[in-house]
């Protein structure tokens, strides 16, 4: 699961599409294509953008929820969090990590 979180954060796209989930979870494809075009300048179509968000998901940072016609993506930051615990974690007094 780490190798596909690292995977999804080598690229800088996905990097600045995580960034406008965090500002606003629960965005709209439309939604998030408007905010990388309004502030980053990236001219991105929806399917690119869609296949981005796809990795995102298969790495468990993204997941999605329909309400009637619309698909909204939100955050997940649960396998940033095991791999910074996992190097992050205080060792203990042999020097062994948890």
């Amino acid at each position: 699961m780490a190798d596909d979180v690292f995977k999804a954060l080598a690229d800088p796209t996905r990097r600045l599409i995580l960034d406008e989930l965090t500002d606003r979870s629960g965005q709209t494809l439309f939604e998030i294509c408007g905010r990388l075009v309004a502030k980053h300048g990236l001219g991105l179509s929806r399917q690119a953008v869609s296949q981005h968000l796809a990795v995102l998901e298969a790495a468990g940072l993204v997941s999605t929820r329909r309400e009637g016609r619309y698909k909204f993506h939100d955050l997940h930051t649960e396998p940033l969090e095991h791999i910074v615990t996992r190097w992050l974690a205080q060792p203990d007094q042999e020097g062994r990590t948890p």
